[in-house]
């Protein structure tokens, strides 16, 4: 017998335990190196994803053609072993209470991958929520909004959170087809493996490979590296499978939109980030962009 509204308590549970992560993230980004911090939480993805597999009964290898495992391959080293590594290098850029404001980019940028990939318009409200959210965007840059960021530095972040962003949309679109005839379990593994991989080659290559590791295991926060990593590389991911399955889409997504509105607000009570008149500007034009850019295709 199913819950009364099970999905939607699900999807929002997602957005606070996604947000929780984000905290976790930044504490643990000041003394671990993004490439170090997104190599172990990919890794524990992985390894807390087999027993997943072997509960739900599906096989690590399936019988679909070449080509989905290459579109994976593909979509786990883009959208996950670079996207995250540049998300995290911009997180300890600007903050956890700008990046809730860049992540609303989230939605328009799926919006304009999937017209030129699914060949999908995007309607006049959902340019409205466009422009809410790079309005809010042009808010941050401003001197009150910007804090104690120095320009530079806020471009520099605003430029990395972005095209982290944009690489994460890549790699879930072009795979939208894919995951609507294949274990969706099977797939996020498949991923997450390529994306291991993917960030162990570029460590063996990296001059400072030993300097970055080292930055791991040697950190007295290990406690935030390794929660934030459950809860954001694991726990969400199945949250969000769950609240997509046990109510629409519609709703799913909107509730998991408001996770940027919890990183706000936990940042300023957990980071104590400051919170000036601006930003708050900032992030209502930016969540509100989000929802029109999100229910304005129906």
């Amino acid at each position: 017998m199913k819950l009364p509204y099970l999905g939607e308590s699900l999807a929002l549970l997602t957005a606070v335990v996604w947000a929780s992560s984000v905290i976790l993230f930044r504490k643990s980004g000041e003394s671990v190196h993004p490439l170090a911090l997104n190599l172990f939480k990919t890794l524990l993805a992985v390894v807390l994803m087999l027993p997943t597999l072997w509960i739900t009964q599906l096989k690590l290898i399936q019988n679909v053609p070449v080509n989905d495992y290459l579109l994976l391959i593909f979509s786990g080293i883009l959208g996950i072993a670079l996207a995250d590594t540049l998300f995290f290098k911009s997180l300890n850029l600007l903050g956890a209470s700008v990046i809730a404001i860049v992540d609303c980019l989230y939605s328009p940028f799926v919006i304009i991958m999937s017209y030129f990939w699914l060949g999908e318009l995007m309607t006049g409200v959902q340019f409205i929520g466009t422009a809410l959210i790079i309005s809010a965007l042009l808010a941050v840059t401003h001197t009150k909004g910007r804090g104690s960021l120095p320009l530079r530095t806020l471009l520099y972040g605003l430029l990395l959170s972005s095209s982290s962003l944009a690489m994460m949309v890549v790699g879930i679109v072009v795979i939208k087809p894919l995951l609507e005839r294949t274990p969706l379990l099977w797939a996020l593994e498949i991923r997450l493996m390529a994306a291991g991989i993917g960030l162990l080659i570029i460590l063996l290559f990296s001059r400072e490979r030993r300097e970055i590791v080292q930055t791991l295991y040697s950190q007295r926060k290990w406690r935030f590296t390794l929660l934030g990593s459950f809860l954001g590389a694991y726990l969400s991911t199945m949250l969000w499978m769950a609240g997509m399955k046990f109510t629409k889409a519609s709703v799913a997504g909107a509730l998991n939109q408001t996770a940027n509105i919890f990183i706000f607000i936990f940042a300023a009570v957990f980071l104590k980030e400051p919170i000036n008149r601006v930003r708050l500007i900032a992030i209502v034009l930016a969540v509100g962009g989000a929802f029109l850019v999100f229910f304005g295709g129906s």
